[in-house]
């Protein structure tokens, strides 16, 4: 017996260190590594996701308090370190700097607004965010430039994806005068660095499934700099015999992607160039308020906006649209492998654009930041009866349908201080898989109220095995009364979903559903 009990016990303990494998990988991932309760106060639980947060410049702040109220919404377990750092606000210094670095290192991920570059000469060469994307070594930045369902521009069905080398090039800051009146600004291309971002380019197509990569240069004039930039990307490719490889001129590049954006899949390309086609093409969809964008090094990854514009002349007047800022923010989270709320946010945000009728001034609307924002949140959940198989579930208070489908998921509904007393029914009657455990429920939820009848009875209310109801168990309506008469007894105390009776007195209606959020 003793033999046997330990043979079970060791056996109980093969299997939970081989259930807990899948969640070490997770904490050593530099993507998904999350927080312990020590060393976050603001962390709520280990499933919390910590991220650093830079605002910037211009509207940056008023992006990330859109981010942070669409979050907010979405119930998205994200705590954010949020740090300023400043050139124009005189909020920059070795000392932010490294904080936010050290932030960077214990997170991993951060969402940052644009760092406003001030064009005097202070005696520093290398700006801030110049060199932030230095000591995290971002060397890969992606644009993915697609067009938005329901907003049209010269060219639709546009889905094209930049990848610029970020860390050399043109912006090296290596310049000097040479002689009064003559400025040399070098230009820096390594073999190790222009293999490295080939590599990450037809790595990307691989894993996304795109067919076409595109090498765009200036050989033809700069030989040995450019020279070299294309010689890696024609030796990378090599590599890589089904993804079709194709190179092409910086200026010639530009008036293709006005003419016939269509030929393009991925492009691939130097510092400078990438600056400049990532602008050229955000226009193409809608500007840089749209176009989302993101910078990776081996360890780090950050996110923020595709074209970066601090957009200065639109701060504090609730202009700015936050479209781009918000689909970082849903990148981020996909990052994190927080898939259900990434698609939440993405789906509202292109909704709110599909339809049409919020639209911020960059998009030839006259709604603000904040109608845009509210109208996102709005659409983060249908409306009653659009969950598939949930039913009236969606206006119970404090329910979720992702969190709380089923018996079989963990959540608030299987707490009974969520349910009022009365009956519970499913108002459509119909049994589904539920999203969270496949499994196969028949749903149940407190009965609404039902709509008054036009004599005036009163609402209907449902009550089961209450004694002093007459007629337990069936639908109970209060006789009409004239107004200021006394009304006549009935029965026990409505359920926290019923209308109130003062409601009824004043001739208000019911709460409606919208009330309960």
């Amino acid at each position: 017996m003793a033999a046997l009990s330990l043979g079970r016990a060791a056996a109980r303990g093969l299997l939970r260190a081989q259930s807990l494998g899948a969640w070490r990988g997770l904490r050593a991932s530099a993507a998904l590594q999350q927080i312990p309760r020590a060393k976050s106060e603001n962390a709520k639980s280990e499933s919390t996701f910590q991220v650093t947060m830079l605002p910037g410049d211009g509207v940056g702040p008023e992006l990330m308090h859109a981010v942070k109220e669409v979050f907010k919404a979405a119930s998205v377990p994200v705590v954010f370190d949020e740090h300023h750092l400043s050139e124009v606000q005189n909020m920059a210094s070795e000392e932010k700097l490294d904080e936010v670095v050290d932030s960077m290192k214990e997170s991993k991920v951060a969402l940052i607004g644009k760092i406003h570059t001030p064009m005097e000469y202070k005696g520093e060469l290398a700006s801030y965010d110049m060199r932030l994307r230095r000591k995290l070594d971002l060397f890969a930045n992606v644009v993915h430039v697609k067009s938005l369902p329901g907003y049209k521009t010269r060219h639709n069905n546009l889905d094209l994806v930049i990848i610029r080398e970020q860390t050399e090039g043109e912006y090296s800051s290596l310049e000097h005068e040479s002689a009064k009146g003559v400025i040399e600004c070098l230009k820096i291309i390594t073999r190790a660095k222009s293999q490295r971002i080939a590599k990450f380019a037809f790595d990307y197509a691989t894993k996304k499934g795109r067919s076409k990569v595109t090498a765009v240069h200036k050989a033809n004039i700069m030989k040995l700099g450019d020279g070299l930039f294309l010689q890696c990307c024609e030796e990378v490719a090599e590599l890589y015999p089904k993804i079709k490889f194709d190179t092409m001129i910086i200026d010639n590049c530009c008036m293709q992607l006005v003419q016939n954006p269509y030929q393009f899949d991925v492009l691939v390309m130097p510092n400078l160039y990438g600056n400049i086609i990532d602008n050229l093409a955000a226009g193409l969809v809608g500007g840089a308020g749209v176009v989302p964008g993101e910078s990776y090094s081996a360890e780090y990854a950050v996110f923020e906006m595709g074209a970066r514009h601090p957009f200065a002349q639109a701060v504090g007047r609730n202009i700015a649209n936050p479209t781009a800022m918000l689909l970082s923010a849903a990148n981020m989270l996909r990052h994190l492998n927080l898939e259900f709320h990434s698609n939440l946010i993405a789906d509202a945000v292109k909704k709110v654009i599909k339809v049409g009728k919020v639209r911020t001034r960059d998009l030839g609307g006259y709604s603000t930041t904040s109608d845009f924002v509210k109208s996102v949140i709005d659409n983060l959940h249908p409306h009653y009866g659009a969950h598939s198989g949930h039913g009236g579930l969606r206006h119970v208070p404090g329910f979720h349908p992702s969190r709380d489908s089923c018996s079989g998921c963990l959540g608030p509904l299987a707490s009974s201080s969520l349910l009022p007393p009365g009956n519970l029914s499913l108002p459509s009657n119909k049994s589904s898989l539920c999203s969270m455990t496949g499994r196969l429920q028949t749903r149940t939820a407190p009965s609404l109220p039902a709509a008054p009848s036009q004599a005036g009875e009163g609402w209907l209310r449902q009550h089961k095995g209450a004694a002093a109801v007459p007629g337990a168990g069936t639908v109970w309506s209060p006789p009409a009364r004239a107004r200021g008469g006394k009304a006549p007894p009935g029965p026990p105390a409505a359920p926290a979903h019923a209308p109130s009776a003062a409601a009824e007195q004043d001739g208000r209606g019911p709460t409606t559903t919208s009330a309960l959020y």
